[in-house]
């Protein structure tokens, strides 16, 4: 059984290839001699490496090293979702085999397709460098969004995948559990009470259960550079069935605005020509769902409060020694800005 659970994410963590020879040599999905691997991973939380082996490559994806809190970085949940949409106008990764069974690389894992494209970072130094290349960007964003949310979950075979009903309330319960579970290990966070309360007395009626992914933001989503056409949407591992605003309000949450309460706190991208205005999005986006964006506020808190939770959860890996990611590290002052960005919407919010 691999050991590899023991090792710290981050730029020099591998893959057990023993373990993972064993499972591709048991399943006989392609020749093993030449195995290897590379760590490619995008993000700063699960892992992803690009493996080699029988003439092709695919991309591992695991959760991170070290203790993980309950329901987070769930792989078969990623993997049942990203299935599901294979077929559908979600431009999604193929997927090619999941393993339940950690006894083999020491976490559950899939692989599926290796994809080249173009990523926007908050930097975006190499993509959408003119203004009718970050319009079109702006518009696919909400595209995008838009056909996820069209899918028929049920047909999809996706029935029993999250329970629709009470999604925001069932949310807001999860998210203080992780918190209570994390700051043990961290610091007291009191603004995060004051913000708790605010969104459990503000809950909005939620429309019609969609799916929803969960991180639904600009640097979740591939674009080809050549058509700027989304060729994926990335980091499926908080989706469920819910309310279809909390995605969007999320995306507009990272989407900067000069009105911004936030004050650029957290951002896709930086301001320029071309991008669409929040309110522009959310009009596209009204127009094409028949939707109504009216309690953005308590989405936009609600965005923030989530955000600073998975950063502290985050932190408390590195004060825990977990990982020695310099991100997570600057958790310790990006947690409170969060808190504070999050109350500043609360207290600016109309009243009524």
């Amino acid at each position: 059984m691999s050991t590899s659970t023991q090792e710290k994410t981050g730029p020099s963590a591998t893959v057990d290839l023993a373990g993972l020879k064993r499972f591709l040599d048991e399943r006989k999905l392609g020749d093993t001699g030449a195995l290897r691997s590379e760590n490619i991973s995008f993000g700063h939380s699960n892992e992803v490496h690009l493996i080699h082996f029988d003439g092709k490559s695919w991309a591992l994806r695991r959760p991170p090293r070290g203790p993980l809190l309950p329901t987070a970085h769930d792989m078969m949940r990623e993997y049942r979702v990203i299935k599901a949409l294979q077929d559908t106008p979600v431009p999604v990764p193929r997927v090619y085999a999941v393993c339940d069974d950690s006894s083999y690389i020491g976490a559950q894992f899939y692989l599926m397709e290796y994809l080249r494209g173009d990523v926007v970072r908050a930097d975006n130094k190499h993509f959408a460098q003119t203004p009718d290349l970050r319009r079109q960007v702006s518009e696919q964003m909400v595209d995008v969004l838009v056909a996820l949310q069209q899918v028929d979950w049920r047909a999809a075979g996706l029935e029993g995948f999250g329970r629709p009903d009470g999604y925001l309330e069932r949310q807001l319960r999860r998210w203080t559990d992780q918190l209570e579970r994390t700051i043990p290990h961290t610091r007291p966070l009191p603004v995060m009470e004051n913000v708790k309360e605010w969104l459990r007395a503000r809950i909005p009626q939620s429309p019609a259960p969609t799916i929803v992914h969960g991180d639904y933001k600009l640097d979740n989503v591939m674009f080809d550079p050549k058509s700027t056409r989304a060729i994926a949407v990335l980091d499926w591992e908080m989706s469920t069935i819910g309310d279809p605003l909390a995605d969007f309000g999320w995306m507009l949450t990272y989407w900067p605005d000069p009105t911004d309460a936030s004050g650029g706190v957290i951002a896709s991208m930086q301001a320029a020509p071309g991008w669409l205005t929040r309110r522009e999005m959310i009009d596209r986006y009204e127009r094409r769902t028949g939707l109504a964006m009216r309690d953005f506020p308590f989405y936009q808190a609600f965005a923030l409060f989530k955000l600073a939770i998975i950063m502290e959860g985050s932190y408390a890996r590195f004060v825990l020694g977990q990982t020695d990611d310099p991100l997570f590290a600057a958790s310790k002052e990006r947690v409170p800005a969060l808190a504070d960005a999050a109350w500043s919407v609360c207290n600016s919010a109309p009243r009524g």
